[in-house]
């Protein structure tokens, strides 16, 4: 059995995990502020279990060296900044720990039992607070030189007068499209209270959707011209909601249609995991890092 962590911006979730990917067991507890609470936290929660455990896995927000256990930025948790997650545990926890960036877990999710798989080339997109990806390339997940593949919250588009860059990860945020749709009905709303009113065709709360898939449409599009994958999977909370990837492929043939000289045909699919992807991803990278097996399924 092994341990798995997926440390968020609010809550950290554990689970058991066997090695066919099955979660037999799964908490959560508020993300600590500080670096020193988070892995006190972490290790009384290894402390805890009576289950022998082979290895510990986990997922983190910032960019991650898997093979030292380094963060670097650390998202919004940014005391994760130059901490080494592998060293900081391993004084307690005296097993085997592999650490992986969030959104790379969720591909690799994807890529082991998911959407993804058997597929040589893909792109899996999270949307959450901002917005993660990980791109499959030959079959494997590819993390680049400086380990900043897959960083799309930073692709953007430039005024060059004032040198100010509209950013993908602010406008393809699923949270600021749920906020604004609060705003805009002037009520304090939920995730499911937005989709309740998108899927009724409410007006000012369809208008912000629409613009929010023509939004990522755009920027789907682009990923599609620069890597030609065979398919692209929406994750994130969001995507257990038909309605985003259809939404998304009507927005997709909006802009043809506007821009007839446009050949790319993306093929627009939802991750099979949601709340779960994180979890089952960060394990798949421990077994890649530590070359152990995998059960079959």
């Amino acid at each position: 059995m092994y341990l798995v962590f997926d440390i968020g911006g609010t809550f950290v979730k554990s689970a058991l995990i066997n090695a066919a990917g099955n979660i037999q067991t799964k908490s959560t507890f508020p993300t600590p502020d500080n670096i020193e609470a988070l892995i006190e936290c972490m290790i009384e929660n290894y402390m805890s279990i009576s289950t022998k455990i082979k290895g510990i896995a986990i997922s983190c927000p910032g960019t991650v060296d898997i093979n030292t256990g380094k963060i670097y930025h650390g998202g919004k948790l940014r005391y994760l900044h130059q901490q080494n997650l592998v060293q900081l545990l391993g004084e307690k926890c005296k097993v085997p720990i592999a650490v992986e960036n969030d959104a790379k877990s969720a591909a690799l999710a994807e890529l082991w039992l998911g959407s993804v798989k058997g597929y040589e080339n893909a792109i899996v997109l999270v949307l959450g607070s901002a917005v993660g990806a990980g791109f499959i390339i030959n079959g494997k997940l590819y993390r680049g030189k400086k380990l900043s593949a897959g960083e799309v919250s930073y692709m953007g588009t430039l005024n060059p007068d004032t040198l100010n860059t509209n950013l993908f990860g602010p406008t393809g945020s699923a949270v600021n499209m749920i906020k604004n749709t609060s705003k805009k009905k002037g009520i304090d709303v939920s995730g499911h209270h937005v989709f309740d009113l998108i899927n009724k065709k409410d007006p000012e709360a369809t208008a912000i959707f629409d613009k929010y898939c023509l939004q990522l449409a755009a920027q789907i599009m682009n990923l599609q011209y620069l890597l030609d994958p065979e398919v692209i999977a929406i994750g994130g909370g969001i995507s257990a909601q038909p309605i985003v990837v259809e939404g998304i492929q009507q927005a997709i043939n909006k802009i043809k249609v506007k821009n007839p000289i446009h050949h790319a045909n993306p093929n627009i699919v939802s991750c099979k995991f949601q709340n779960d992807a994180n979890l089952l991803g960060a394990l798949y990278n421990f077994f890649e890092l530590k070359q152990e097996d995998i059960l079959p399924i």
